[in-house]
């Protein structure tokens, strides 16, 4: 199996012959993403028109903006009425919740950062304010936001809070398996979040239910040629995960930032728009740093609903419908007038296929 790791000498046209030639022994097969920045790379590349029909890709839940539930956004929007200042990504500005977005209800007040560690800043050089940051992301960023509250605590920052949406990846496949809402053959695994947790995070899930994955890297050849090494490991069964993206990825991931990560941050239960409660699929502080959960410090009390229930993103996400298939999809929803968060952001399905897949 290792020979099929080297690959970088072929060109993209033999690549795509050699998965067309080992998908003849297959008759439909499904493959997942869940990774957002896969799906934008897919559409954009055109590789599912250059597939053999008998692969099909589907675009699971990669995208943490999409992923983060109305409740979140509502409560954001509370806590900028009870006078505390957002800081947050952009992608996340123009998220509905079931009343509006921040965007919407509140831009005065919500400051967009690139980095996590902008928080401090802000902190230090408005000492009379006080500020929530939206913790939203996977493995990837969780160590970001962890370094941001080991620092707060040593500078002794008093106005700086997390309002906290973390999501873990190997949960939710679980979830997506054990509920058979669609056979799924084979999963292409995120890099980036493997560069952090390492491949061997993956391998008990794979192991488990007998699926196949690769972690894969980012550009239009390393997808394909991990789509070639997908058909491989079903092929030849010997085992069930293999690594594609070996330039970045390590079976045990960055120890040091998986550290700082385990030390601010426990598991817990987390709610996936559109998917539901998955056990141990979210972070929240430790009691150590339970001084820096909004939270647990202004406990706020929140109703909410499904913003726009013609919003199919909750299907998307689990893979069940195509963003086409949503009877929003350019028909009121676009990345100018977004329905729904898979529209919002740039990593979300319907946008990527409403910019590249049309």
């Amino acid at each position: 199996m290792n020979s099929l790791i080297n690959l970088k000498n072929l060109k993209r046209a033999e690549i795509i012959s050699d998965i067309k030639k080992a998908a003849e022994d297959f008759q439909s097969l499904n493959f997942m993403e869940v990774c957002g920045t896969h799906t934008m790379q897919i559409y954009r590349a055109g590789i599912p028109s250059i597939l053999p029909s008998n692969i099909n890709l589907l675009s699971g839940p990669g995208c943490p903006v999409c992923v983060t539930p109305e409740e979140f956004i509502d409560k954001a929007i509370a806590y900028l009425k009870e006078g505390y200042e957002i800081l947050t990504f952009g992608d996340l500005y123009r998220v509905p919740g079931t009343y509006g977005s921040l965007e919407k209800e509140c831009s005065g007040k919500v400051k967009i950062i690139y980095s996590p560690s902008e928080s401090l800043e802000y902190a230090l050089n408005n000492s009379d304010k006080k500020f929530i940051l939206l913790a939203v992301g996977f493995e990837t960023t969780a160590p970001l936001f962890a370094a941001v509250v080991i620092d707060a605590k040593k500078k002794g920052i008093k106005n700086l809070f997390l309002l906290c949406a973390l999501k873990l990846i190997p949960p939710v496949m679980r979830y997506l398996l054990e509920t058979g809402e669609l056979k799924i053959d084979g999963f292409l695994l995120p890099g980036h979040v493997a560069t952090i947790i390492g491949s061997e995070a993956f391998r008990k899930v794979c192991d488990d239910y007998k699926k196949p994955g690769v972690v894969s890297g980012f550009e239009p050849e390393d997808i394909l040629q991990s789509i070639f090494i997908l058909l491989m490991l079903l092929k030849y069964k010997s085992r069930f995960l293999e690594i594609q993206y070996r330039m970045a990825v390590k079976r045990e991931g960055n120890v040091l930032a998986r550290r700082e990560m385990e030390k601010v941050f426990q598991k817990t239960k987390a709610k996936w728009r559109g998917i539901g409660e998955i056990e141990n699929s979210g972070l929240t502080l430790k009691e150590e740093f339970i001084e820096y959960d909004i939270s647990y410090i202004h406990p706020l009390k929140i109703e909410s609903q499904v913003f726009n229930p013609r919003c199919r993103c909750g299907e998307v996400l689990r893979g069940i419908i195509s963003p086409v298939d949503c009877p929003l999809f350019d028909n009121g929803c676009s990345p100018q007038t977004p329905q729904g968060p898979c529209m919002v952001s740039s990593e979300g399905a319907c946008a990527a296929i409403y910019k590249y897949g049309r």
